[in-house]
């Protein structure tokens, strides 16, 4: 059958604008499409007024012209081009245009969530707002590794996802560039404080642990001078006498005297010249990780000896407080975080600092308790728990 006619309106219509039923000797409904959906939203309407509701005018999605479809939230007939994608949907497009969409999520959000930092927190670390605001307020409002900024952003291992803390942004940054690694920061702080083997290596091929570079300003006559004693001089080399005062010579013998290998982790290729900025002097070549990380550290050893025992979990932990409970403890000596003020951890730092260096001294390979066996002794207490 290609035609039927309608039993409501009486028009004959094409077979596709009758929906299927297996009950009819012909498997067409009784009615056409149109007055089908009448029906329907009839019922529908007459049920929200007998509850004392009521509906938005009905109106069939099928008249919408193709290329074109409906908004539901701002009623307006948009090009589809204005919808994002659903492969949820039988269209392949969301049920409302970009704005509309943004506004709704925001509001399913607030209303299921209460807001939207609060959804976020939940979804990529298992915590709410409530509960990091109560680790803010644990550690005194400071970032427990820097002990200079204030603790913003949620910091967790991406081994277990378990949290470990409320961190500034740049110590939460810092931890990614160096992979989580404590070896590698512990590493990091003697290279910085000229003890490590790097330094060693240094003393005794040039008979110092650091490379003093030569001028980094030049007149254009030392520049052509320069340029008739070495042949094949490039802008590179201008660029780093400028930067560093070295050249690709100098570059090329760092590489040597360290295998190719980053002057501090000694696992990646280096690329990057790492230079004291205080004093200007060149330390050696460092990969693009430990050399961002030390700058996002400020070249802090005492940062980078805390980030490490932070990471090895001898940094915070729990003591008795006055109260009878329990508080964070972050320093040594020990001190309570809500009696200090923000700017007040200075001379706190300066002396738990001391106290690092000397624990960790020129010996120590900074390995201390394995990190990988107690994440992942971490993990299988947690999967035990939920099991």
């Amino acid at each position: 059958m290609s035609h039927k006619q309608c039993r409501d309106c009486g028009r004959v219509k094409a077979a596709a604008e009758f929906w299927k039923r297996k009950a009819s000797p012909d498997g067409l409904a009784l009615y056409c499409k149109e007055c089908f959906a009448l029906r329907g939203a009839g019922s529908y309407r007459k049920r929200q007024a007998s509850e004392g509701k009521s509906a938005r005018p009905f109106r069939r999605y099928s008249a919408v012209p193709e290329g074109l479809k409906y908004c539901p939230r701002c009623e307006k007939v948009q090009s589809v081009d204005a919808f994002g994608k659903n492969r949820s949907t039988a269209s392949g497009l969301a049920n409302y245009c970009r704005p509309c969409h943004n506004k709704v999520m925001v509001e399913q959000k607030e209303r299921k969530h209460g807001s939207g930092r609060n959804y976020l927190l939940k979804l990529r670390y298992g915590v709410t707002a409530e509960q990091v605001d109560e680790m803010i307020a644990q550690q005194g409002g400071i970032c427990v590794i820097c002990l200079r900024a204030e603790a913003k952003h949620v910091d967790h291992s991406h081994l277990t996802g378990v949290v470990r803390g409320i961190l500034c942004f740049k110590c939460n940054g810092a931890l990614g560039q160096f992979h989580d690694d404590p070896r590698c920061l512990g590493a990091a702080a003697d290279y910085l404080e000229y003890k490590g083997p790097h330094a060693q290596r240094l003393e005794v091929v040039i008979g110092k642990t650091a490379f003093e570079g030569r001028p980094r300003v030049m007149s254009e006559a030392d520049w052509v001078n320069r340029r008739k004693a070495a042949a094949g001089l490039t802008s590179r080399d201008r660029r780093l006498m400028e930067r560093y005062g070295v050249d690709e010579e100098d570059v090329r013998r760092f590489l040597k005297l360290q295998g190719g290998l980053c002057a501090v982790c000694s696992d990646v290729p280096a690329e990057h010249v790492d230079h004291d900025h205080a004093t200007g002097v060149v330390r050696g070549m460092a990969c693009g990780g430990c050399n961002t990380g030390m700058g996002q550290l400020d070249d802090d050893p005492v940062s980078l000896r805390r980030a490490a025992d932070y990471l090895l979990e001898q940094l915070v932990t729990q003591v008795p407080a006055a109260d009878g409970g329990t508080r964070l403890s972050f320093t040594v000596p020990d001190v309570d975080p809500a009696t200090v003020p923000l700017d007040g951890w200075a001379a706190h730092r300066e002396v738990d600092g001391r106290h690092r260096s000397e624990v960790w001294g020129v010996e120590d390979d900074h390995e201390g308790p394995s990190w990988l066996t107690l994440s992942l002794k971490k993990l299988l207490d947690s999967h035990k728990a939920m099991v």
